[in-house]
């Protein structure tokens, strides 16, 4: 049965609006702000429409390979000065359980995970008191030089903003240095909703859209790539999503510096604003239908300009990732081998999945699974066939992750590690 066939039997059970906006879409229009409102409430054929739709412009977009990264995350402290109310990661810099990891410890960390056949560190942390405005490119130059084939994927827009504010230099010489020692790509974190009244309610203090926009697009100006983010299923309207959605398309189409967006569904457990604080209006977290719809119009919205739409196997669990490559993804992300922000929120879905487990799940789809580097160079093809058998790799044998790798809650009670401002700062300005 052709495309066209296919999708006209689909679209002729649904609504005359949504029906208009899905045509203009596979006639490669883009989607408008009052569109992307009306299919954020798409349910019954609307919505199955609508991911047929994302479906189909996802394979026209990127064909029918699902990519993964094989990396590590390297939260290297999380101590504190901010308080925002979503972040359960985070500690005081009073509290017993902040922690600060030695540069010979990420070092550490980084060359393991070489050595289990990383291509990838994720360094992010969160904003320590007393740190030197040198340590991260400290950071940068250490790990390069102990495992120079590693991408370094570090440092959110709020980390880069404080360096810089640190070192008292504008965002991009700050950048500038950082890249000079090493960095190779930012994620595009701490974009939560890209609209000031919404971060008011969620984190005061935050950087603000305006600062988040300088550092993305000052980074793309000088050839470091990032990714771009939307945290949702909070207390932002379905505008809103749209708003942040176009927003990140303008910034793609001026820069195109963005290599993938990654939608990252609230997670409402243990967050602050949860247990301690009150915030009118606050849910618990999307719906399983806020994911799909999210997804499926980000791929409309988004993707003749950033093709890379990755789900999040850390915030859905595998098998609602899984379900979203049907619904505009055609990415699953990371190892990760430690995660600590999710789990910390109270995501249960652990901190590895190996790259034997990833591709199970992908040719489960009916799709074939690529190897990928962090800017989306295919680095291994694997076949879609079910019963393929792959070579074995290291990381596919660790069986426990917690005992290897050890867990957030074991590193914030880590006595080696403890966060003290007179030893951070002589550490960082040894």
């Amino acid at each position: 049965m052709s495309e066209a066939t296919t999708l006209e039997g689909c679209l002729g059970g649904v609504g005359r609006e949504v029906r208009a906006i899905l045509e203009r879409a596979l006639d490669d229009r883009d989607l408008t702000e009052g569109e992307g409102v009306t299919l954020l409430g798409a349910t019954g054929d609307d919505l199955r429409a609508l991911t047929l739709v994302a479906d189909t412009l996802r394979r026209r977009q990127t064909g029918d390979a699902v990519g993964y990264v094989v990396n590590r995350n390297i939260n290297f402290t999380n101590a504190c000065g901010k308080a925002c109310r979503f972040c359960a990661f985070a500690r005081g810099h009073r509290s017993e359980q902040a922690y600060f990891l030695p540069m010979d410890e990420v070092v550490r960390r980084a060359v393991e995970a070489e050595r289990l056949g990383a291509t990838e560190v994720c360094v992010q942390a969160g904003l320590a008191p007393g740190m030197s405005p040198t340590l991260y490119a400290e950071a940068c130059r250490a790990i390069r030089r102990a495992a120079p084939a590693l991408h370094l994927h570090a440092f959110s827009p709020e980390e880069i903003k404080y360096g810089a504010g640190l070192a008292r230099v504008p965002v991009r010489a700050f950048l500038e240095e950082l890249k000079d020692a090493g960095l190779g790509s930012l994620p595009g974190t701490s974009a939560e909703i890209l609209d000031d009244a919404v971060r008011a309610r969620i984190a005061p203090t935050r950087i603000t859209t305006a600062e988040w926009i300088e550092v993305v697009t000052s980074a793309h100006a000088i050839g470091l790539p990032t990714t771009s983010t939307i945290m949702f299923g909070h207390v932002e309207s379905e505008l809103e999503r749209v708003r942040h959605l176009l927003l990140l398309r303008s910034i793609q189409r001026e820069t195109r510096g963005f290599t993938e967006l990654v939608p990252l569904s609230f997670v409402h457990d243990e967050a602050p604003m949860t247990l301690r604080h009150s915030v009118p209006g606050l849910r618990a977290g999307p719906t399983g239908h806020d994911v799909v719809r999210l997804f499926a119009v980000a791929r409309l919205a988004l993707g003749r300009d950033i093709a890379h739409l990755q789900a999040s196997w850390v915030k859905e669990g595998l098998r609602e990732a899984q379900s979203l490559l049907a619904c505009g993804a055609d990415d699953l992300g990371g190892t990760l081998m430690n995660e600590s922000i999710s789990t910390s929120a109270g995501s249960g879905h652990g901190q590895l999945v190996t790259p034997a487990t990833l591709r199970r799940v992908i040719r489960d789809a009916g799709r074939a699974p690529v190897q990928r580097d962090t800017r989306y160079g295919v680095l291994h093809a694997f076949s879609a066939d079910r019963a393929a058998v792959d070579a074995p790799e290291p990381l596919d044998d660790v069986h426990d992750p917690e005992a290897t790798f050890g867990t957030y809650a074991s590193l914030t009670l880590d006595p080696r590690f403890r966060f003290h401002l007179p030893t951070v700062d002589a550490e960082a300005d040894a």
